[in-house]
């Protein structure tokens, strides 16, 4: 087993455990009353992600990791625990917004209003950098970027109309 595919399989076994996680606390959400804002590009979201790790499996389990990017990659995982640990039942992987709950201004939160995007933007390019795919962080940068356009506006709108409730 190489250590690309080390990394990869993490990184899989990572995300498989977000959707989990996601799922959950989405359902403990909606249970408590939540809605779902914007859902239109949820798809999109999924399939950009999903192509993004099957294509690093095809074209990176045999790379060498170049350890710098790979030390860039594991900070990233620090600031997304952060995130996560800071929403707790909160997190979720859609737009979901619960009347009467205040925003969460700690953590990350009291610098950046959105750090898990930057915690997906990051990844997103760094990741194939640690495989040696340049043009493949580029690609898929820029598909991302499209999409969180789209999204952080959605967000935006959901969090800004919670305030108004």
């Amino acid at each position: 087993m190489t250590a690309a595919m080390i990394l990869l399989a993490l990184v899989t076994a990572e995300r498989l455990g977000e959707l989990w996680l996601a799922r959950r606390n989405t359902a403990a959400l909606m249970k408590q009353g939540a809605i779902e804002m914007a859902p239109q590009h949820y798809t999109l979201i999924v399939i950009l992600h999903a192509l993004w790790l099957v294509g690093l499996w095809v074209l990176g389990w045999d790379q060498p990791v170049h350890t710098g990017w790979l030390a860039m990659f594991l900070l990233l995982q620090v600031l997304r625990l952060w995130v996560l640990a800071t929403l707790g039942p909160r997190w979720t992987t859609r737009i979901i917004v619960l009347s009467g709950q205040p925003l969460v201004t700690s953590g990350p939160y009291r610098w950046l209003t959105h750090p898990n995007y930057v915690v997906v933007v990051g990844e997103i390019a760094v990741l194939p950098l640690c495989l040696g795919l340049p043009w493949f962080a580029l690609v898929f940068s820029l598909a991302n970027a499209a999409i969180l356009a789209i999204r952080i506006k959605a967000e935006n709108a959901a969090l800004a109309n919670l305030r108004n409730l």
